[in-house]
């Protein structure tokens, strides 16, 4: 019987130029957001999903939430997912008729107009540039139908007042780090894009930005994950050094940065 390869994220990159949210997850961790699934609970509990719901999720990454939001039996569910191997791991958790996950951008999805009542992205609107950001958000809007609601999940920054030398010097730092352009907005910031592009804001969370904190760790991974995390990172010493490298800027800028779950409806 011939065997089907699992799809690897990052795959026939070096460890020390692969983005670092697909260095956790080749070691492991599962939970990818910068608020932890009681974030991602959050945000879900404010979208209300219901049976009778057409969600579409961007960037669902490794399918942990996606797994949540199927447990509440919408009536249809897709995902658009830009990065080939990731897609094929949501696709492994799609059972139902209603249920895919197209390869695609969140910007310019292909799907059709007002398709949908409920769409959410986590961890991916803070990893744009401010034009993208805004295409992708104008993105949800043309998807939803009239009074759908729009969710996300994302990195900010804790103060409305940071000067911009500040502010980018911060940038720098994670994009340092995670090799991959970084750019969080004040919560404010996140309120004015959605409220700029005709959504009206429903619901505001916040949670610390402790991704890799023993902690989070426990709670997002469960004690058998993290032990499974913390094990392969003790055996691979570039992986190790990437990790210990993002928890050093994340600690040193903790009283900077956060993380916010905002939920809007479209006008």
């Amino acid at each position: 019987m011939e065997m089907t390869a699992a799809p690897v994220l990052g795959e026939g990159l070096k460890m020390q130029k692969m983005p670092g949210h697909w260095v956790l997850a080749r070691l492991g961790k599962r939970v990818l957001r910068p608020g932890g699934m009681q974030l991602t609970r959050t945000m879900l509990a404010a979208l209300g999903i219901q049976p009778s719901d057409e969600v579409v999720e961007f960037a669902p990454g490794m399918g942990i939430t996606a797994e949540l939001t199927l447990a509440l039996k919408p009536a249809s569910y897709t995902a658009v997912e830009r990065d080939a191997a990731a897609a094929k791991i949501v696709s492994g958790y799609l059972k139902g008729e209603r249920q895919r996950c197209v390869v695609g951008s969140a910007s310019d999805t292909g799907l059709p107009h007002q398709c949908g009542t409920v769409v959410y992205g986590e961890a991916m609107l803070t990893m744009q540039t401010n034009e993208i950001k805004h295409h992708i958000v104008r993105e949800a809007y043309r998807l939803l139908k009239s009074g759908g609601r729009y969710g996300i999940h994302e990195m900010c920054l804790m103060s409305d007042d940071l000067d911009e030398d500040k502010k980018k010097e911060t940038e720098r730092a994670l994009t340092g780090v995670i090799h991959h352009g970084v750019r969080p907005l004040a919560v404010s910031e996140w309120r004015s894009l959605l409220e700029s592009e005709g959504f009206e804001v429903q619901s505001v969370d916040q949670a610390p930005m402790s991704l890799l904190e023993p902690g989070r760790l426990i709670r997002d991974e469960g004690f058998a994950g993290t032990l499974r995390f913390l094990w392969n990172v003790i055996r691979a010493s570039e992986a190790r050094r990437r990790v210990l490298e993002m928890r050093s800027v994340f600690r040193r800028n903790r009283h900077l940065l956060g993380a916010v779950a905002i939920t809007v409806s479209k006008r």
